[in-house]
Order: C-alpha cells, then structure tokens, then sequence
C-alpha cells in the first residue's frame, strides 16, 4: 500500500519560487509507476500540473506552466518534486501528489499541499 506525503507549500510573492515535495513509502521500487502533479484551487476543476515516469525521468507538462515548473525525482529517497518558478497569482491552489503504476490500476493520493501566491 503506497502513501504519498506532499510538502512544501506555502506564502509566496508573484515572481518567486517554491519547490513541492512528495515522498512515497510502502513501495519496494517505483521504477515501474508515474508520479502526476494535479492541483485544484475553489470553484476551479482540478487541473493536471506534471508527470514523471520513475524508470527513465521522462515528464510531462500542462501548457499553463510549461518553462516555470519542473519536475523530478530522487531514487535514493523515493521523492518526487515539482520546482516552481515564475509564479503568478492564479497558481495558488492545493497541490496533490499522486501515484499510479504504469500498467495500470489503483491511483494513489495525497493529502495535498497550499500553495498561496499573492502580495
């Protein structure tokens, strides 16, 4: 059983940076799964942010933060981030973590984590 616990959300000015963090236990490898980014802000339907496949770092971008955000992950600690830059107010949402396995199946979550970008 997988679990995903994101951080690093927080406060920031329009311009700044902010990197996301989501670190997954109960799996052996995640060599074989994709981590997505999604976020979701009130009265806003969620909205896929990234992926990562775990085997080979390729990712995937939505076109509204394609060149601001990237995202990787670090094998050794099993975590995944999304590093952020450029932020603009209408990034501000609650970010989820989010894992599935490349064939297929269950998609696990997180608890999510606040991003608040405004003067």
């Amino acid at each position: 059983q997988a679990q995903l616990v994101e951080s690093g959300g927080g406060l920031v000015q329009p311009g700044g940076s902010l990197r996301l963090s989501c670190a997954v236990s109960g799996l052996a490898t995640l060599r074989s799964y994709i981590t997505d980014w999604f976020r979701q802000a009130p009265e806003v339907e969620r909205e896929f942010v990234a992926k990562i496949y775990w085997n080979n770092a390729s990712s995937v971008y939505a076109d509204s933060v394609k060149g601001r955000f990237t995202i990787s992950r670090d094998n050794a600690d099993n975590t995944a981030y999304l590093e952020m830059s450029n932020l603009k107010p209408e990034d501000t949402a609650m970010y989820y973590c989010s894992l599935i396995h490349k064939g297929g199946g269950a998609r696990y979550w997180g608890k999510g984590t606040l991003v608040t970008v405004s003067s």
